[in-house]
């Protein structure tokens, strides 16, 4: 770490009700959309381990409501797991450290907003799913998440990200894009846009459900990647979910939906042999096994018989996200090397029609959980 960028972490370090000398600290490889450091401070000489993290303000505008939604999560689940006499209740649910004067974030004087959580140690996590074992873990532990927090109390969370999963919304810039043409790309993606425009009958499926007061609104985590699941390096058991600034009113469907997308295929969303691209059921079971076990108290029997067509849905949505993106030149995500975009979309819609092809089965499956 440069020296200057030392030097202000430590002054930042200063901020916060962190009691002991901080030793050193080093960037951290935990997601792609905040600036994070892992921070070693020697207390009474023992080494105690805290995360100090930069909130993204270009993805996240309003950082004081993304603090404000993670301190109400946060303590409702330490609230929660204490009542069931739940142990190790700081490797449970993160733990939000303080400002000297009692806030949740400090605001530097370049205007970046910056937050301290206590380091979970003797955790591990996974950017892809390794086994059914694991799978069962991953919709365990956001079924979980979404039942303890069932019953929050208060005014409705911030939306930090509006719109974040509204498909039809997504599916209108995509129509835009393909219009504009921008960069000349449509050539390059004439099936994509053409598979991606047939499925326009059915996107607005859960949209519909929650309008007509079929399913509720929850609180949801929004970004169930399995990376987003710590665990414990002994037993493999899910441990914490992490990554909360997504946290915020949504349909449970969302969480699963993606779940689906990022656990049942064996390959990584950027895929380019698509033959190795496929929902495989024996990984679906098990997540969705994992999922029913820990929402079973609070799921409706609607919510429940969305929960295959969530799959498809999330995974178009994402496809179509990285289609638009490809179509407007790349302005959002990510890219190394050229099309990366196109062949992110192009996996997504693979695992959609191994869905589709699968979903009666899934639906079954769940069915009879």
């Amino acid at each position: 770490m440069p020296l200057y960028r030392q030097q202000h972490l430590q002054a930042i370090s200063q901020q916060f009700q962190i009691y002991g000398q901080i030793l050193h600290a080093e960037p951290c490889k935990i997601g792609h959309i905040n600036e994070t450091y892992t921070a070693t401070y020697d207390q009474g000489g023992i080494s105690v381990r805290y995360i100090h993290q930069k909130i993204n303000r270009a993805v996240f505008q309003n950082p004081a409501a993304v603090m404000d939604n993670v301190v109400r999560v946060t303590s409702h689940l330490r609230k929660k797991l204490e009542t069931t006499g739940a142990r190790q209740i700081t490797r449970r649910a993160l733990t939000v450290v303080p400002t000297r004067d009692g806030k949740s974030y400090y605001c530097d004087g370049n205007g970046d907003f910056w937050r301290t959580y206590v380091f979970v140690e003797r955790v591990q996590s996974f950017e892809s799913v390794q086994s059914t074992a694991q799978a069962y873990e991953a919709g365990r532990a956001f079924g979980e998440f979404q039942a303890l927090l069932a019953d929050l109390p208060g005014e409705r969370l911030h939306e930090t990200i509006p719109h974040f999963h509204d498909t039809r919304m997504r599916f209108a810039a995509l129509k835009k894009a393909i219009q504009e043409d921008s960069h000349d790309r449509a050539q390059f993606a004439k099936p994509e846009i053409e598979f991606a425009l047939a499925q326009e009958p059915w996107i607005g499926t859960l949209l519909d459900a929650h309008a007509r007061g079929d399913i509720p609104e929850r609180i949801t985590h929004n970004d169930t990647k399995f990376n987003n699941v710590m665990l414990d390096w002994e037993t493999g058991r899910a441990v914490c979910v992490v990554d909360l600034d997504t946290v915020m009113p949504g349909l449970v469907h969302y969480d699963f939906g993606d779940m689906v997308r990022t656990t049942t295929s064996p390959t990584l969303e950027d895929e380019t042999d698509l033959s190795k691209v496929q929902m495989q059921m024996p990984m679906f079971k098990e997540l969705a096994r994992g999922y029913i076990d820990a929402t079973r108290n609070f799921l409706t029997p609607a919510e429940k018989q969305y929960l295959a067509f969530s799959g498809r849905l999330i995974t178009f949505t994402i496809g179509i996200r990285f289609l638009t993106d490809y179509l407007m030149g790349d302005t959002y995500f990510r890219v190394h090397r050229p099309h990366h975009n196109l062949d992110r979309c192009r996996t997504q819609f693979k695992l959609v029609r191994s869905i589709m092809e699968q979903e009666e089965a899934m639906q079954k499956y769940v069915d009879s959980l």
